[in-house]
């Protein structure tokens, strides 16, 4: 019983996205394509980014609920500066990747300073920055000649450039995917070969043995709180550059999907932690279910089951496994 369990936490998830893979693909030919999996990585590439920020938070002991009102902020953001004030894609990208960082860096002053609970700390700025963004653009999506308050017509466009980040294509492969694998890389490589990466983990094992060893404990988790703002502030610009608009609220869906890609990435290769490998491929086996049920034309309100019901198996296979190991 106890290796079966060992075997379903270890490789439960690749065996469930392989089998989503081959049922879909045995319900419509058109689903095992390169355009239609090209599809899916795209429609990923976001959440996965946005999931890697959450990978940030977790990895210290901690949990950052504002992701996705950093990601409606970032994609406003760049919109406004595009559109109402005509500003080169490089200085909207640095200031929006800037803007993550202050809200990263609003939560670790709460949390690491004021010693407010994460999920307390990050909830309220999670609002805070809601109610930012909406007053800023008055609660109107921002877009090319759009009407402005004083019957004028806003004198900017979306950079053709900025679009090409967000719907362009790179030796056939779409430049968020490429943006993405790269992201994955890089951030498995810190976590894995560089100081700060294993000082993070260790961090999040145990805060008081990390802070006797002498890891400067408030640094580490400061970092991940301002690398989780970054890295939601990619998949803000990722946004506003696929669909060509700043919508208000654009990443209020986005923080279930990455919340469930990351508890999905605990089980992945038996992990028992959070790890970017593993919330790699908890994004795809949400991707794929999503996609799938569009090709079976499941109603998009049901969704929300899916993603709920995959987030509940998740975590109860990451925690009945976690305790036993815990308590044999």
């Amino acid at each position: 019983m106890d290796k079966a369990l060992h075997f379903i936490f270890k490789y439960g998830s690749l065996i469930v996205i392989g089998l989503v893979i081959l049922f879909f693909s045995l319900w419509d030919k058109h689903f095992f394509t390169y355009a239609n999996i090209s599809d899916i990585l795209r429609s990923i590439s976001i959440v996965t980014f946005v999931a890697i920020g959450v990978t940030f938070s977790l990895t210290v002991d901690g949990f950052d609920l504002s992701v996705g009102s950093t990601v409606s902020l970032t994609t406003v953001l760049t919109a406004a500066m595009m559109v109402w004030y005509q500003q080169p894609v490089v200085f909207v990208i640095l200031v929006a990747l800037a803007s993550g960082a202050v809200v990263g860096l609003l939560n670790a002053l709460l949390i690491v300073r004021v010693r407010i609970p994460d999920l307390l700390a990050t909830l309220a700025v999670m609002y805070i920055i809601a109610g930012i963004h909406k007053t800023y653009t008055k609660g109107y999506s921002i877009y090319n000649n759009m009407p402005m308050p004083d019957g004028s017509t806003a004198p900017g466009t979306f950079d053709p450039a900025f679009l090409w980040l967000g719907q362009g294509k790179l030796l056939g492969v779409p430049v968020p995917v490429i943006l993405m694998i790269v992201a994955v890389a890089a951030v498995h490589l810190f976590f894995k070969y560089t100081k700060w990466g294993r000082q993070m983990h260790t961090t999040g094992g145990n805060e008081e043995a990390a802070r006797l060893s002498g890891i400067r404990v408030r640094r580490i988790r400061t970092f991940a709180y301002v690398a989780s703002g970054i890295f939601a502030a990619i998949g803000g610009i990722l946004y506003a550059a696929r669909v060509g608009t700043g919508q208000i609220d654009a990443g209020a869906p986005m923080m279930m999907e990455a919340v469930a890609a990351v508890f999905v990435g605990y089980s992945v290769f038996g992990a028992g932690k959070p790890n970017v490998i593993g919330t790699f491929f908890g994004a795809i086996l949400i991707g794929v279910l999503l996609n799938g049920m569009t090709m079976m034309k499941v109603q998009y309100y049901a969704n929300d089951i899916v993603k709920g019901t995959v987030l509940v198996l998740a975590l109860a296979v990451t925690f009945i496994h976690l305790n036993r190991r815990r308590n044999g």
